[in-house]
């Protein structure tokens, strides 16, 4: 019997989601300690050396496999590590946590439309419909339910930044279809963190020769191993999981629970207060996620139907 996503590859969703939304308030609060060059390449290297011990043996038994489709391998890696996250922490130091997580919430709608623009693939209306709804709460959230906070938005360098980012990770997650089927997961998040690791040091190198220290303090030290865990290891094992199971417009439509996580959070640690407004632009949130996850009875999948 096949296994049902709300049981499998939901729950994974929704867990990278809140760890995700997590990456994004240390990625802003570690500014001033952790320059973004080094809170990147620290971070992979950080969870290269986490995953090594249980990776090391499975690499070298399908190295025969990470050599036929290395290619595939280095895209990926550069894209998913060696550019997303490095981005994101370079648009951070200079772009407000409302437009990022604006940004943030395009992911999804650039799944849909790099993919039917690109790759031939087309989104159903009711997965389009879903993305709208849940866009909706999200913006409900973003800008407290006031559209004079719509019409005062500025974006600046920092947003170009993050936009790029998120253009990168929609092309990542349309691309996982091209990973290799007999590669298991461990050596393949090893293998594509090893290369994110090697394509952030060059730049790593060019940031710390223009001045840029990082200051290894408790703090910054925690965060790294933070990053290096779970928006790292554990989050990307459960996105690329899900994504090879549901597909990526059907993954994509759960980055919209990051402002829900993130508000939650804000809420629990930085004592601001819960609105009407975070509860309508949560019901809509959510209601958008099942509209756009719900199955189409028992029809067969088709690839040319993102998220099928």
């Amino acid at each position: 019997m096949a296994k049902s996503p709300w049981t499998s590859a939901y729950p994974l969703l929704a867990l990278t989601a809140f760890l995700w939304s997590a990456n994004f308030v240390i990625g802003r609060g570690m500014q001033a300690q952790l320059p973004p060059l080094a809170m990147a390449f620290w971070r992979w290297i950080f969870a290269f050396a986490v995953l090594l011990p249980f990776a090391c043996a499975p690499m070298w038994r399908q190295r025969a496999v990470i050599a036929r489709d290395w290619k595939v391998l280095v895209l990926l890696g550069v894209l998913g590590a060696g550019s997303f996250n490095t981005l994101v922490y370079v648009g951070l130091g200079s772009t407000t946590a409302t437009n990022a997580l604006l940004l943030n919430s395009s992911i999804p709608v650039l799944i849909a439309g790099i993919g039917w623009l690109f790759m031939a693939q087309r989104v159903r209306l009711r997965q389009a419909a879903g993305i709208l709804l849940s866009l909706c709460g999200v913006a409900i959230i973003i800008f407290q339910g006031e559209t004079d906070q719509l019409l005062a938005l500025r974006f600046n360098a920092g947003d170009i930044w993050v936009f790029v980012a998120m253009i990168v990770w929609a092309v990542y997650t349309l691309m996982l279809k091209h990973r290799p089927a007999d590669l298991a997961p461990l050596p393949f998040l090893a293998a594509t963190i090893l290369v994110g690791a090697v394509a952030n040091l060059p730049f790593y190198v060019a940031e710390l020769a223009g001045g840029a220290q990082a200051r290894w303090t408790a703090a910054s030290f925690a965060a790294i191993a933070y990053l290096g865990i779970f928006p790292s290891v554990i989050a990307y094992l459960c996105w690329n999981r899900a994504v090879a199971e549901v597909g990526p417009a059907r993954s994509g439509i759960f980055i919209h629970l990051m402002p829900v996580f993130g508000t939650l959070l804000a809420i629990l640690f930085l004592d601001e207060s819960f609105h009407a407004f975070h509860a309508a632009g949560f019901a809509l949130i959510l209601a958008g996620i099942v509209i756009a996850s719900v199955a189409d009875g028992n029809r067969s999948p088709r690839p040319d139907v993102i998220g099928d």
